[in-house]
Parts: C-alpha cells; sequence; structure tokens
C-alpha cells in the first residue's frame, strides 16, 4: 500500500526537477546596468566684495533731555494755582502755574523804602550842619586871627612898660576861649564827616533791604521756563508752604535722550569704519558720531520707530557688561504722536537702539545660512563641490563676514547639502545645469 502511493508521487516530482534544470542551464545571463554620476542641485551665489551697512546694538530706557523742579525759596500761603497743572499736562513756557501770597513781602518793600527815605531826610539834616558848622568854623577863625594880632601888640606894650600886665592876662584869657571855640567846630565837623559815613551805610543797608524784599517777592510767582510734560505736583491750593519745600517737577518735551549700552566689539567696528581708526579715543570727535544713524524701536509694541542721531559717549565704560554708553537724542518725541498708531517717546520706554554706518571698505560677505561652522561649500569651475576652510571676520543681522579663505568671483554653494562629498556634482538652481 505505501509503496504503490510512493510510485504515484514520484514521477511529477522528477519531472519538476529536470525542467528546473533545462530552464536554468538555458537561462540569459544578468544584464549589465550602468550606474547614473550622483548630482545635487543646490541655490548658489558668486562671493563679490562689496560695501556694507554696518550696524550695532543695544538697549537703553528713555530719559528727557531737560527736567526741572521747582522749590519754594519763600514762605507763604498757596493763593494760586494753574488749572492745567496736573500730571501729564504740557504747559508752554512763560506760564505761571503758582502764586505764594504776597502780602507780607508788598509790607517789607513799603517798610524798606521808608527806612530809606528816613535815612535819606538825616543825610539831608548832616549835610545842612555841616554847613553851619563850617561857616561858624570860618568866623571863629576870623576872630582868634584878630585876637592874636591884639595879643602881640599888647604884649610888645608891655614889655616897653606902656600897658599894664593886667591887660595882657585879659588878652591872652580871651584868646585862648576863641581857640577852643574854633577847636570844638573843628571836632563838631569832623563828627559829621563820621555820622554821613554811618547814614551811607545805612542807606545802603535799607537799599539791600528793598532789593530783598522785591526778590523775595518775585519768587512767590512760580513761571515755568520752558515747553514741559507735567511730572509730580507736591502742593495744594492755599497750602502754607516753606523754604526749600518741593513743589512741581517737569520734564521738557523738545527732546529725549537714550543711553544705550552698545557692545564694546561692535561699536569699535563702527567707528573705525567711520573714523579710519578702530580706537575709541576717536569715539569723542563729534564729525565721527554724525555719521552714525541712529533708530529707536520700542521693546514692548513692535512697529513703533524713531529716528535719533549720536550725540555722545558717556565717560565711562560698563566693566561687568563690557559695553559702551552711546548716548542717542531724538529731537521732537511728542510730534507727530496719535496713540496707538503712534506713540510719543515718553520717559521710562525701554527701547532698542540700531546705530548703522556705511562702510568704505568693501568686504565679501555670506548668508549665514551658507556658513558651516568655519568652512564653506564651492561650486569649483568643474560644477563639483569643494569644501573650503575661511576665517570669520564678524557676523551682523543675518551675513558672515569673511576675513580669509573665500576670493572674489568663487561660486558659493548656499544649501547645506548631505552627505557633503568632495567632487559631487552641483547643478545650481537658478540654472538648472
Amino acid at each position: 500500500m505505501k509503496l504503490s502511493r510512493i510510485f504515484l508521487i514520484l514521477p511529477p516530482v522528477l519531472a519538476a526537477v529536470a525542467g528546473t534544470v533545462w530552464l536554468v542551464s538555458n537561462a540569459e545571463p544578468p544584464a549589465r546596468v550602468e550606474q547614473a554620476e550622483m548630482e545635487v542641485t543646490a541655490r548658489t551665489m558668486v562671493a563679490e566684495p562689496r560695501a556694507l551697512q554696518l550696524t550695532a546694538r543695544g538697549y537703553g530706557s528713555v530719559r528727557p533731555a531737560w527736567s526741572w523742579q521747582a522749590v519754594a525759596e519763600v514762605a507763604g500761603a498757596i493763593t494760586f494755582r494753574h488749572p492745567d497743572l496736573e500730571t501729564g499736562n504740557i504747559i508752554a513756557g512763560g506760564t505761571t502755574v503758582l502764586e505764594i501770597d504776597t502780602e507780607p513781602y508788598e509790607i517789607a518793600i513799603r517798610q524798606a523804602r521808608a527806612d530809606l527815605a528816613a535815612l535819606a531826610a538825616e543825610r539831608e539834616q548832616i549835610a545842612l550842619e555841616q554847613g553851619n558848622t563850617a561857616g561858624l568854623l570860618e568866623i571863629e577863625r576870623e576872630r582868634l586871627a584878630l585876637g592874636q594880632r591884639d595879643l602881640e601888640r599888647v604884649r610888645a606894650l608891655v614889655e616897653r612898660g606902656a600897658a599894664p600886665q593886667s591887660r595882657l592876662d585879659e588878652l591872652e584869657r580871651n584868646t585862648l576861649q576863641m581857640r577852643r571855640v574854633v577847636q570844638e567846630l573843628e571836632n563838631a565837623l569832623s563828627l559829621t564827616e563820621t555820622r554821613v559815613a554811618r547814614v551811607a551805610a545805612q542807606i545802603a543797608r535799607a537799599e539791600a533791604a528793598v532789593d530783598r524784599a522785591g526778590r523775595d517777592l518775585r519768587l512767590t510767582r512760580v513761571t515755568v521756563p520752558r515747553d514741559m510734560r507735567v511730572g509730580a505736583v507736591q502742593v495744594e491750593l492755599h497750602e502754607f508752604t516753606q523754604p526749600g519745600k518741593p513743589l512741581v517737577q517737569g520734564d521738557g518735551i523738545d527732546r529725549a535722550e537714550v543711553t544705550a549700552q552698545i557692545p564694546i566689539a561692535e561699536f569699535a567696528r563702527l567707528m573705525g569704519e567711520v573714523t579710519g581708526d578702530s580706537d575709541l579715543a576717536h569715539a569723542a570727535q563729534i564729525p565721527a558720531l554724525e555719521e552714525i544713524s541712529a533708530e529707536l524701536r520700542l521693546v514692548t509694541v513692535p512697529g513703533q520707530v524713531w529716528e535719533g542721531r549720536v550725540i555722545r559717549i558717556e565717560n565711562a565704560l560698563d566693566p561687568v557688561a563690557r559695553s559702551v554708553p552711546v548716548v542717542i537724542a531724538v529731537d521732537a518725541p511728542y510730534e507727530g504722536a496719535a496713540p496707538p498708531k503712534h506713540l510719543p517717546l515718553v520717559p521710562n520706554m525701554y527701547v532698542e537702539v540700531l546705530l548703522s554706518a556705511q562702510s568704505d571698505t568693501p568686504r565679501i560677505a555670506l548668508p549665514a545660512r551658507a556658513v558651516q561652522g568655519e568652512r564653506v561649500y564651492l561650486r569649483d569651475a568643474d560644477g563639483r563641490l569643494e569644501l573650503r576652510e575661511i576665517s570669520r571676520a564678524w557676523q551682523q543681522e543675518g551675513l558672515v563676514v569673511i576675513e580669509d579663505g573665500l576670493e572674489a568671483g568663487e561660486e558659493v554653494v548656499l544649501d547645506d547639502i548631505s552627505p557633503a562629498i568632495p567632487g559631487l556634482r552641483i547643478l545650481p538652481l537658478e540654472t538648472g545645469k
């Protein structure tokens, strides 16, 4: 039974094996396929030196270029407060915003003027007394001269025995009396000079009192020196104020300033281009600063931009941040304000400052995506990939400035290629070659 089954299966198997052997022995060999060369399409650009717009960035807070604070210089009650004297209002220069009670100072002026008038009258009286005394002195001097001559005649007569001694003694007594009167009048005349000097000093003091009272009266009015925006107001109507008390504070609206902290390397590069020397000492040159343009951008609200100008550099670098404090001015920071589309540039805004200057030295600059570390991909004259080591000068605004390793006219591959195999055929995307 089992043998019969084997004989039934064996013929088909042998037939299949024989057919397979025949097919293998008579089959054609595999066809040889030529492998195509690998190609990559990529964007390229020709490296050419060009003048660059150099930039430097920094940040800082806005402050007014001019601030003013009124402090009471005289005491008194506030009798007037301008209705617009409120925080945030803009007040024109020359506007009187506060007045202190003027009555005490007006009384002081009248009193000082009265004292001055009394002293002037006393001075006139002394002048009259001085004239009278001088006249009397002249008369008494003449009397003394006459008495002296009489005395000499009688003395001569007495010596000859023609007149009694008693007569001589009487004339000598009269002469001494006249000398005494002359001496008293001379002393009185000398004293009038002292009185005149004392009254002159008192008059000068009274005049100073008038001036001081007039000054105090003027100080009762607080006037805004120039256009400003009101800050803090620290006094109310009818409030009594003392000298030295702050009254009102304000900020000028004609110019705003920002001290931006610019990295030293960026600023030195910027100054090196506009002065021909990277030494920061040249930054003090005003013509060089004028060649730098400045743009301010509000950090918290995109689209808010102001044009500024570099006016100076502060006297010390920041030792921690290693930055240069550059002062940028914006003229008329409130001009054209139309919130919320365009905001005024007000104090304490935090802004980004972009400084820029045109470079006079042409340089090769590549997009940052074209530089792989310290290497770039080139498409050589045969259209094949070449890997080139380069050295960077600096990087800014998405561009890498090449210091060395790349020549003008060489074709740079802009796209990242993986795998980057030297000799790989590159087809420029622009031409498709």
